[in-house]
C-alpha cells in the first residue's frame, strides 16, 4: 500500500501482529495497530484529519473489525469506537493541563485536526490486565514525572510507554527537573525487566532492548553529571563530552534541569 503521508511497518509476534505507524506529523506522534486472529485493537489514534485518513485506509485493508481504541496519553480521531483509557486519565484530559493543552493546538493547527471523541471511556485500573481480540494488555503506572498515564505490556512481548527510548538527548518535556530524572530511570529500569522484546512509545516508534539498556545508562550518566555540576553551561559542557554525536535538544534539556 502507498503511503504519502506517514509509513506502517508490520512485525510477526507470537500470537499477533503490530502494525506500527509514524505519522511524520509535527509532533511526531506514533499510532498502532494490534491484530490479533479475530479483531483490531488501536492504539493513540492519530490527531490529524491527513493521518486519520491513511490510517483508517489502512485499517480497512486488515479486513477484520476494530474490538476497541486505547487511549493512554494521545487523544485522536477515534471517535464512534469503544475507548479504554488508564484509570484518572479521562478526569485529567478535561482538567487544565491537558485540557489547556489540546485548547492551544485547537488554535494552532486548526481545521488539520480531527474531531476529538466525545463517547464516554471505560477506565482501566492498573494492574490490570485486560484481554481484546484474544491478546493481553497489562496496564501498569507509567514514569511519575509524566502524565498519569499507563505502561502497557502487550501480549507479553511488546512494552508501550509514551516515549520510545530511541537514541537521542531525552527531551525537557520528559525529564523537567532533577527530581524527573529518577523517575524516569525507575520507569525504565522496570520497562527492562517486563521480559519485553520490542519496545513501542507515542513519540519514537519501535526499538529492541538494547536501546533500553542505553537508556539507562544515559540517565545514569545525566544523574551523575547533575550531581557533579552545579550549573547548565558546566552540564551542558560534560554531557557533549559524553555524547559528543547524540542528536536532540541539549541545550533545552541542560536549561531545564537548572531551571530555578
Amino acid at each position: 500500500m502507498e503511503q504519502t503521508v506517514g509509513q506502517f511497518q508490520a512485525y510477526e509476534l507470537d500470537g499477533f501482529r503490530l502494525h506500527v505507524y509514524n505519522s511524520n506529523d509535527v509532533m511526531a506522534d506514533t499510532s498502532f495497530v494490534i491484530e490479533g486472529k479475530d479483531g483490531l485493537v488501536v492504539m493513540e489514534y492519530p490527531l490529524f484529519k491527513v493521518n486519520a485518513k491513511e490510517f483508517a485506509d489502512y485499517i480497512a485493508k486488515l479486513g477484520k473489525p476494530i474490538v476497541t481504541d486505547i487511549t493512554d496519553y494521545h487523544l485522536g480521531g477515534s471517535d464512534k469506537l469503544p475507548i479504554v483509557m488508564p484509570e484518572g486519565m479521562p478526569a485529567f484530559i478535561e482538567g487544565p493541563i491537558y485540557g489547556g493543552m489540546m485548547k492551544s493546538f485547537a488554535q494552532q493547527f486548526g481545521d488539520t485536526m480531527v474531531a476529538l471523541p466525545t463517547q464516554k471511556a471505560t477506565e482501566v485500573p492498573f494492574g490490570s490486565t485486560q484481554n481484546y481480540a484474544g491478546v493481553d494488555f497489562r496496564f501498569e503506572k507509567g514514569a511519575a514525572s509524566d502524565f498519569p498515564g499507563a505502561s502497557i505490556i502487550i501480549g507479553k512481548q511488546v512494552f508501550y510507554s509514551h516515549w520510545a527510548y530511541f537514541g537521542a538527548h531525552v527531551s525537557p518535556l520528559q525529564i523537567g527537573s532533577k527530581e524527573a530524572v529518577d523517575a524516569k530511570l525507575e520507569a525504565t529500569k522496570f520497562a527492562l525487566n517486563s521480559g519485553c522484546k520490542y519496545y513501542i512509545g507515542g513519540h519514537g516508534g519501535l526499538v529492541d532492548i538494547q536501546a533500553v539498556k542505553a537508556r539507562i545508562e544515559y540517565l545514569e550518566t545525566v544523574k551523575k553529571l547533575l550531581a557533579e555540576n552545579t550549573d547548565s553551561m558546566s552540564f551542558f559542557k560534560a554531557m557533549k563530552a559524553a555524547y559528543p554525536n547524540m542528536p536532540g535538544d541539549l541545550e533545552a534539556l541542560a536549561g531545564a534541569l537548572y531551571k530555578k
